[in-house]
């Protein structure tokens, strides 16, 4: 694949040494996968995995108004944040539909971090900056200037505490640790992932993230730790029920129709809120649902979901389950349909094949809380 044009982490150059098969993704030449996904997907349920997240994008917000403008511009409640905490959030246009899905860290009530999805970056912080007018605050995208590696997997502590002197247990799940030494380097960490296991995310400046990649080889090779791809972080966060931009949010999907309602807090004013609020009003005319496949065929992604002969929605993401053995799915399909152990019909190639509807809860996650 010609990858001339495609943007590379500071882990580029060591994606051959560990075998990595590099693609385009979004614009980034990123491995997809080093020894295969099913062996790299049993070790995050089973050991570690190591991925690189580097085309991740991370903006700050500092200033008086910091607060007023992160609470304006997100449906969650900031509010609710102390000091080193975050939580998970949408951002929306007036209509409701999903600019994007991000992870916000207060780091005091006047300084905000900002974790965005890279496919996005551009539009997030153009969108940003747009809302950022009459705010008292200072905005500065970051993306360039950090690199993010996640040690996922029930042994990503045992691994990651070699390197450091912090207690990681004093790192609650959604919590984050500031000027934490890894391996004598500076780093921001977060216990928060996507993979439904416990693990960490380790933000470092560019120019020191081979040497902590290749530092958490020497001290975690034991453990099972392996390098991972964007195959098995899909089917990874997807087993847990984890939404993907693109997949099950969009701009033409509301965070209630993507079952989102939870991270939605309509008690507090933000962009989108009363498009929300009249929607939950009116009652969603969509759903997402999960869905495990009666007959034989794997479910991909824009697949159509078929009731009879009529088309009620689409596969927003669908795999075999590495875990679970079984085909599964999640879809977006007309509330009339949305029966928990109603049965759909997945239109594969020519042919319908019957499924399930089922709860979305397809892996219990196992977060250290």
């Amino acid at each position: 694949m010609d990858l001339t044009n495609s943007r590379k982490t500071p882990l580029f150059d060591v994606f051959e040494k560990y075998g990595g098969k590099v693609v385009d993704y979004s614009g980034w030449a990123l491995p997809v996968e080093f020894e295969g996904l099913i062996p790299e997907h049993e070790a995050v349920r089973n050991a570690a995995g190591l991925f690189d997240v580097s085309h991740m994008g991370e903006v700050t917000v500092k200033g008086p108004d910091a607060f007023k403008f992160v609470q304006n511009l997100v449906t969650n409640d900031v509010s609710l944040l102390e000091d080193n905490k975050i939580l998970y959030a949408m951002m929306c246009y007036e209509d409701g539909g999903i600019v994007d899905d991000l992870l916000v860290y207060r780091f005091a009530e006047d300084y905000y971090f900002i974790v965005i999805n890279a496919g996005n970056v551009e539009k997030d912080i153009a969108w940003m900056i747009k809302q950022s007018q009459g705010y008292d605050m200072v905005f500065t995208d970051l993306s360039n200037e950090t690199a993010e590696l996640a040690i996922q997997g029930p042994h990503a502590q045992t691994i990651l505490q070699k390197l450091t002197d912090k207690n990681l247990d004093e790192v609650g799940f959604f919590y984050c640790a500031r000027d934490i030494e890894i391996a004598g380097v500076n780093c921001l960490i977060s216990r928060t992932g996507y993979t439904g296991e416990d693990g960490f995310e380790v933000y470092v400046k560019p120019d020191k993230a081979v040497y902590i990649w290749e530092k958490l080889f020497e001290v975690g090779a034991v453990d099972g730790l392996k390098p991972v791809g964007l195959g098995c972080r899909d089917t990874l966060r997807f087993e847990a029920a984890l939404p993907l931009y693109g997949n099950e949010l969009g701009a033409d999907i509301s965070p209630l129709e993507a079952g989102l309602g939870y991270f939605v807090k309509l008690d507090t004013d933000f962009i989108g809120r009363d498009a929300l609020a009249k929607q939950k009003e009116d009652g969603l005319k969509r759903k997402t649902v999960g869905f495990e496949m009666k007959g034989r065929g794997i479910p991909r992604h824009e697949y159509k979901i078929l009731s009879g002969d009529k088309e009620i929605g689409y596969v927003t993401t669908g795999y075999y389950s590495p875990t679970l053995k079984k085909s599964i799915g999640l879809g977006l399909i007309s509330a009339e349909y949305a029966t928990m152990g109603g049965t759909i019909d997945i239109g594969i190639r020519k042919k319908k094949v019957a499924a399930e509807i089922i709860s979305k809860r397809f892996y219990q996650k196992k977060y250290k809380k």
